[in-house]
């Protein structure tokens, strides 16, 4: 299967008409704004919750926040895992306060209230004093659709959603060569970031800024225009291909032979000095090398991928706030959820998944060389550490961003061709949210 071919499709069905709707200043600081994309749009779409892997035995649970709202996500004596908003029904305490915990019930810490994995209500302190009797075996917790998929456990807080898969459409057909559920995620980075969410959503939905804040990457991913291939798929997702092990052909230097590409070629047992001055053609031939000795190097997981995947970079953007760049050997989340009170601020979490490679303790990823164990999510004070190379560099321009967008001097932007599908992610919001500037 291919990107330029999927299901029949050609490319043209990937590249749907826009509007040009106007992307003005206020989406990006009005609460008006910030109250009609709760409403229409975070209540009804679908989120990870956490890693499925860090649910092991029942009453294992996951926490995840967003706006002011949270969700528990337990395992169940079957495996399976149900989702409940994380508020008691007595007098609605939260009920869990980490992002990874287990008890075989889960108990309120104000009045002792406790729950079974599955939300029933299984013990309180004076049955008998309720109206009614023992309200045990009576009272649920609220839950909502809850599914595992690619690793992660998904929650959605609409009880009439479609289904995950009928949700990701074409593009979770596409993810499922990563095997994504088969990895470990070995970085987990969350920050609270001074802009609104939608700043590093447009980032993500557009490679234009690729030569200006990333430089280094020019060595060995090919942004060049006419080399790039975009997709916009009819749920609201996108994708974005970019060649790898390949330098930029933006360049004269397309053909020089530098460091990273350099590396690549002699791990995969070819002569670096065989491409000097045609490192144009150091794609290809690692290709041939990756079929060759994949597996004998510990790269199994090539058998059941595309040629482009296991060269190339795939950029997926899952509507509205999730974006998963997908390596050869591992794949990023790149996540940015509203803050709870204030819209020019936003929640952005980093994650690196990877798969095991024997003979290694290492794996490669945003951050290097990574040890390759499982990790817990870190909160960062952003500005105090590191979000990743290329994160941080994209974050170096958001607060700049958020200030401009105020100015009376922006009208509404100017977009390029290539940046059709940030059009597009604006275009959705409008309609969902009911808003047109």
């Amino acid at each position: 299967m291919t990107v330029e071919s999927f299901l029949g499709r050609s490319i043209a069905d990937y590249d749907p008409p826009v509007r040009g709707d106007r992307i003005t200043g206020e989406r990006y600081y009005a609460q008006r704004w910030a109250d009609a994309e709760w409403q229409h749009v975070w209540t009804r779409t679908w989120h990870i919750g956490g890693m499925a892997a860090d649910l092991e035995e029942a009453g294992d649970f996951l926490t995840h926040a967003i706006g002011r709202e949270s969700i528990v996500m337990l395992c169940q004596e079957d495996g399976s895992v149900k989702a409940f908003y994380n508020a008691c029904k007595h007098r609605g305490y939260r009920l869990a306060w980490t992002e990874v915990g287990g008890a075989p019930l889960l108990t309120c810490g104000y009045h002792g209230w406790k729950y079974a994995p599955d939300g029933t209500l299984a013990h309180v302190q004076d049955p008998d004093d309720f109206p009614g009797g023992s309200p045990c075996g009576k009272v649920k917790l609220e839950e909502i659709p809850c599914t595992v998929w690619g690793g992660f456990v998904w929650f959605t807080m609409d009880r009439d959603a479609a289904p995950l898969s009928e949700w990701l459409g074409a593009a979770g057909v596409q993810l499922e060569q990563w095997q994504m559920d088969k990895m470990t995620r070995v970085m987990a980075l969350k920050s609270d970031v001074p802009c609104n969410w939608k700043i590093i959503r447009d980032n993500f939905n557009e490679s234009y800024h690729l030569p200006t804040l990333h430089p280094q990457i020019a060595g060995s991913i090919d942004d060049a225009l006419d080399g790039t291939i975009f997709e916009m798929n009819p749920e609201g997702h996108n994708c974005m291909v970019m060649r790898g092990l390949k330098p930029s052909g933006r360049y004269p230097t397309a053909d020089i032979l530098e460091m990273p590409l350099a590396q690549a070629l002699d791990y995969w047992e070819l002569d670096p000095k065989d491409f000097e001055g045609r490192a144009s053609l150091a794609r290809e031939a690692i290709l041939a090398q990756k079929r060759k000795l994949g597996a004998a190097k510990g790269y199994a997981h090539y058998a059941a991928m595309g040629d482009s995947e296991i060269i190339d970079y795939h950029h997926y953007t899952l509507f509205p706030n999730i974006t998963l760049t997908m390596w050869p050997d591992g794949f990023q989340l790149l996540r940015s959820e509203p803050h709870p009170t204030d819209p020019e601020r936003c929640i952005f979490d980093h994650w690196f998944m990877a798969h095991e490679i024997p003979g290694s303790d290492v794996v490669f990823g945003p951050m290097g060389p990574t040890p390759f164990e499982q990790v817990e999510r870190e909160t960062v004070v952003f500005g105090t550490k590191t979000l990743g190379d290329v994160a941080d560099q994209d974050m170096s321009v958001a607060i700049g961003q958020q200030q401009g967008l105020h100015s009376r001097g922006y009208t509404g932007g100017m977009l390029a061709g290539q940046e059709k599908r940030v059009q597009m992610f604006h275009e959705r919001l409008n309609d969902l949210c009911d808003i047109h500037d």
